[in-house]
């Protein structure tokens, strides 16, 4: 018999699309997007209409693995899990629960798959966790500072504005759902622009293309700011709606226009054009969460911000700065308020877990992440892990860390989930239903601490199944708007609690109400020419990869994509080491006149055992806000190979 299901993808992704998946027989045998998803729009990402070849791969774990003589082993699931128990009870008495470190990710944005780990952890502790964001921390905390929260008006509202800006943002890759609202706004006269060092497929939607140096986001958005000032472009009533504008002002006035435009390597009519466009509004800022993975990032957004405001850009439909949808402000918690007893940085996991003291950490829990590929210094950070006393990778795939682990436990996949899901990129909500069940010995996150939890005498922990957990997270906000579990099961459903302008009479959950503008500067500009390294690694998103356990063999030897003039004489398709001051890889050069030449691109989600990761090469470092990863300021090089090399 043929069927046809639906789910949500519960992956790291800001579309969070509605799949319908075509079973035969209790196999899934095509997917594609559902038509009556008011973003899906019948359409699927190019990793997603792949996606069954990882469901159905011949190496996707279905049994645990137990490292035994130092080799991952085969094992049932109560070896496995009595196993964990003995060792998690022996390593907190000795040691106390800050000994064991939860570490979870993005791999599912599942709401019960991810408060099933935390909770756990919370009762058997509470444990050490991480803290920061390897992705969008600068960003975020940089919103928190001038709004007093990250989140966006409603997609639908960008057909509103006059003129639609991608700072740093690569719809075409990493948002293609967003297109055909942007196409819509198009068509009813917006104009689009796209800011970006890297010249990608999103710059052929675009009327304009503004190419500034990698890291010199800080300077154009400064300098538009100071071209609003000087021109008259500030709305009359600014200063009653924002909170520092003269402090602004005068940090702005500290430098020509002529300095911003030289940092940012671009003209002055640019700057003056930006400043133009935005007060030429209703305007929409659509940013990238790339800039902000810089030791600056929290100042790049933060003047970003500033630039929409005074411009009046912020509370009226078709207006406003969207880095960041709150995904799980619908949904209850089941957990409490219990302060973890430590916190680690997570772009510094490595050197973080090697030197915690008093305890030590002991045992290293790892959920819904890869990150050994995911995180900076990845040879660090398997170090880190490889020294351990217990290690425990739950994945579906033998991933760089899997390989690590002490144990690794076989989980679910997004198309057999049972979840509520939220989105970052969008309002609406929705409920992940299995269409298949998994392969036998195979658990989802939340059977697998059930069972756990068992064994560890945590009574508190519940016992209900998924569909129960998830009736009690849909807080009582949503049920008092008329949404319930089943409303949720029925189709997409716009979060009620959400704003659907933000900022509506451009007010703000500040402490006086009003915006925060930046006034000071606490970092100093990262473009600094480095004649040794001239080049900044850039690793992004691709059609094929997203993220390590969304790509798992990429071609190799990795590509490099330069400008020919800074291909260090190298041919089209010759190989050559791409080499930091961290580590060095193999990469096959590839040219593009059409890229800066002090860039060098390289394919997001490689793998350090395959020598296809750029984390390899950079360092840990964090940003100025929100302790993320300043994972794009790594200068390279490339080097021609001796022939004993390539031999």
């Amino acid at each position: 018999m043929v069927e046809i299901r639906r789910t949500l993808c519960n992956r790291d992704c800001p579309d969070a699309c509605s799949i319908e998946a075509t079973v035969e027989d209790e196999r899934i045998v095509a997917l594609r997007g559902d038509r009556r998803h008011p973003v899906t729009a019948g359409f699927l990402c190019f990793r997603t209409n792949q996606f069954l070849r990882s469901q159905y791969a011949p190496d996707r774990l279905t049994t645990p693995l137990l490292r035994k003589g130092g080799r991952l082993e085969p094992v049932g699931w109560d070896e496995a899990l009595d196993f964990i128990a003995a060792r998690l009870r022996t390593i907190r008495d000795e040691s106390g629960p800050a000994s064991i470190f939860h570490y979870r990710s993005g791999g599912t944005l599942g709401i019960l798959a991810g408060q099933a780990s935390d909770l756990f952890f919370e009762l058997f502790g509470p444990t050490t966790v991480k803290r920061g964001d390897i992705c969008s921390g600068a960003g975020e905390a940089a919103q928190v500072e001038d709004f007093g929260v990250s989140d966006s008006s409603s997609l639908e509202l960008v057909e509103k504005a006059r003129h639609v800006v991608l700072w740093g943002k690569n719809v075409a890759t990493s948002s293609p759902h967003t297109i055909p609202f942007l196409k819509r706004a198009r068509e009813k006269g917006a104009r689009l622009w796209l800011i970006d060092p890297v010249r990608n497929r999103t710059a052929d939607l675009c009327d304009t293309f503004v190419q500034p140096r990698p890291g010199g986001d800080l300077a154009l958005a400064l300098g538009a700011v100071r071209v609003a000032f000087e021109g008259g472009l500030v709305v009359p009533d600014a200063a009653t709606f924002c909170d520092g504008l003269d402090g602004l002002r005068r940090l702005v006035e500290a430098r020509a226009i002529e300095d911003y435009a030289r940092e940012a390597d671009v003209s002055v009519d640019t700057l003056r054009a930006i400043a133009h466009t935005m007060a030429d509004g209703p305007t929409t800022i659509l940013v990238g969460w790339g800039m902000g993975r810089r030791e600056n990032g929290g100042a790049i957004v933060r003047a970003v911000d500033a630039l929409a405001a005074i411009t009046g850009n912020v509370g009226l439909p078709g207006a406003g700065v969207s880095y960041y949808f709150r995904r799980r402000r619908a949904f209850g918690s089941l957990l409490s308020d219990h302060e973890p007893p430590r916190t680690l940085p997570e772009p510094l996991f490595g050197s973080a877990i090697l030197e915690a003291k008093a305890p030590e950490i002991r045992a290293v829990w790892i959920t819904a992440g890869n990150p050994v590929a995911m995180l900076p210094d990845s040879r660090r950070v398997a170090e880190a892990l490889r020294t351990r006393e217990l290690v425990v990778v739950v994945d579906r795939w033998l991933s760089d860390t899997a390989e690590l682990a002490t144990v690794v436990l076989p989980v679910n996949t997004l198309l057999e989930a049972d979840d509520l899901v939220g989105s970052y990129g969008h309002q609406y909500l929705g409920v992940a239903r299995p269409v298949v069940s998994p392969p036998a010995g195979v658990k989802s996150d939340l059977e697998i601490f059930q069972a756990l939890a068992a064994r560890l005498g945590l009574d508190a922990y519940p016992r209900e199944d998924a569909r129960e957990l998830q009736r009690r997270l849909v807080s009582e906000r949503l049920v008092e708007n008329g949404v319930e579990l089943e409303t949720l099961e029925a189709g997409a459903v716009p979060n009620p609690l959400a704003p659907r302008v933000l900022f509506e009479g451009r007010t703000f959950p500040t402490a006086n109400g009003k915006a925060q503008l930046m006034t000071s500067l606490a970092t100093t500009s990262t473009c600094v020419p480095d004649p040794a390294y001239p080049l900044y690694l850039t690793s992004v998103s691709t059609p094929r990869s997203q993220a390590s356990q969304w790509a798992k063999e990429p071609p190799l030897p990795i590509e490099a994509t330069v400008h020919p003039e800074a291909a260090a004489g190298l041919a089209d398709g010759a190989l050559a080491w791409l080499e930091s001051r961290l580590g060095r890889m193999l990469v096959r050069v590839l040219h593009d006149a059409r890229q800066r030449r002090d860039i060098a691109l390289v394919p997001k989600g490689g793998h350090l055992r395959d020598g296809s990761s750029a984390n390899a090469l950079t360092s840990a470092k964090l940003t100025d806000l929100g302790e993320g990863g300043a994972l794009y300021d790594e200068r390279v090089r490339l080097v021609v190979p001796t022939a004993d090399e390539l031999a």
